[in-house]
């Protein structure tokens, strides 16, 4: 069964694995969400992480 989710208009997302994304729409659905990364000193965009991704 899937949950509709409202999204977040201030956060984009195209990661829709995550249970947070919504649907057929390019949004979060979280009221914020916590960015970090794996990296000691991040120089590109793939350093980084949402880290408030959950695996659907």
């Amino acid at each position: 069964m899937s949950v509709k989710r409202n999204p977040n208009y201030s956060i984009r997302c195209s990661v829709e694995s995550c249970a947070n994304h919504c649907g057929g729409e390019a949004y979060c659905s979280l009221e914020s969400v916590s960015i970090g990364t794996h990296e000691a000193d991040p120089t590109v965009q793939e350093c980084t992480d949402c880290q408030s991704f959950v695996r659907k």
